[in-house]
């Protein structure tokens, strides 16, 4: 192929190649950067030697996003939006063969709740459990980008499926991020903090706990519900919030019927009338501030994420 008809055929499989890296990621802005380099690859390599440009092009994206996964080693990653920005809501195929661009799309089905826990995961047991049970990547392909033999990669990605369906990934991840117990007790302590000065309306209170540029993000259900219940003490809340000003004033006064909680194994907190989950807040605690809250009001989210009620 000439370069325009290279830069044409990459196209065609960016949909795809863009919901891959995002899943692996878990930001949009990772997932672009991952795709220029799989671009600049494919433009250095040409594409006389690839007998299957899909295929060649999945396994350099899941080999970038890896490389990128590992080299977050040294910092805690966190929660992000439930979708691609701007992305339509995609449908499940119902067949073994699906329809290229419904599994371009496929990933995101999951939404925000597989993505916390997704996070959980050691880098190679997320990009084969990705690879394979989302988009349905064969494991020979799959084995040469983790450097492992087929039954490993089998193996790496039945043990991430199982614990993406346990719920429980944050609390039995094999040094992907766990929290030890030291921290699990400060994280509740300003998530209680934080609660406490919600329920009082102490914007300095608030303050006092949010990082900075800490982001609240929440998903379409949640933003509902707490709409419909904001008299019985639910937040009011925006799709997405930035900065700790705008964050504090989202919830200042209106956290009351809020309660700490087990949040996929994490501190969080939920509204919860009646001892069920209504809304559940996933937090992310950073050297003692609140970076991050993910509010998921979806139920069947909420029943992947494994809600505990904090006593």
């Amino acid at each position: 192929m000439n370069p325009d008809e290279l830069a044409t055929a990459f196209e065609q499989h960016r949909p795809r190649l863009r919901a891959v890296a995002y899943r692996m990621l878990g930001n949009p802005d990772d997932a672009d950067d991952a795709l220029q380099e799989a671009w600049l690859r494919l433009n250095r390599t040409g594409d006389a030697e690839i007998d299957n440009l899909a295929a060649w092009l999945t396994t350099v994206t899941g080999r970038i996003c890896l490389d990128m996964l590992r080299s977050r080693s040294t910092r805690r990653e966190a929660p992000l939006p439930s979708g691609l920005p701007d992305d339509p809501g995609p449908e499940l195929p119902h067949d073994d063969a699906p329809d290229p661009a419904q599994e371009a799309e496929l990933a995101d089905v999951v939404g925000l709740a597989m993505q916390i826990v997704l996070q959980s995961l050691d880098p190679a047991e997320r990009l084969a459990f990705v690879l394979h049970d989302l988009f349905a990547v064969p494991y020979e392909q799959i084995a040469p980008v983790l450097g492992r033999s087929v039954a490993a990669s089998r193996q790496l990605a039945s043990r991430g499926r199982r614990r993406v369906q346990s719920g429980a990934a944050a609390q039995d991840a094999a040094g992907a991020g766990s929290r030890t117990a030291a921290e699990t007790r400060t994280d509740r302590q300003v998530v209680e903090a934080f609660l406490t000065a919600s329920r009082t309306g102490d914007l300095a209170g608030l303050l006092a706990v949010l990082a900075p540029d800490v982001v609240l993000r929440a998903d379409q259900s949640a933003v509902e519900t707490a709409a419909a219940s904001a008299d019985k003490g639910a937040p009011l809340l925006a799709r997405e919030v930035r900065g700790a000003a705008a964050v504090a004033e989202s919830f200042r006064g209106r956290a009351g019927g809020a309660v700490p909680a087990l949040v996929g194994g994490s501190v969080g907190f939920t509204w919860a009338p009646g001892g069920t989950p209504r809304a559940v807040f996933a937090v992310v605690v950073h050297d003692g501030r609140i970076a991050s809250v993910d509010l998921v009001g979806d139920p069947a989210a909420i029943a992947v994420l494994g809600v505990e009620l904090l006593g």
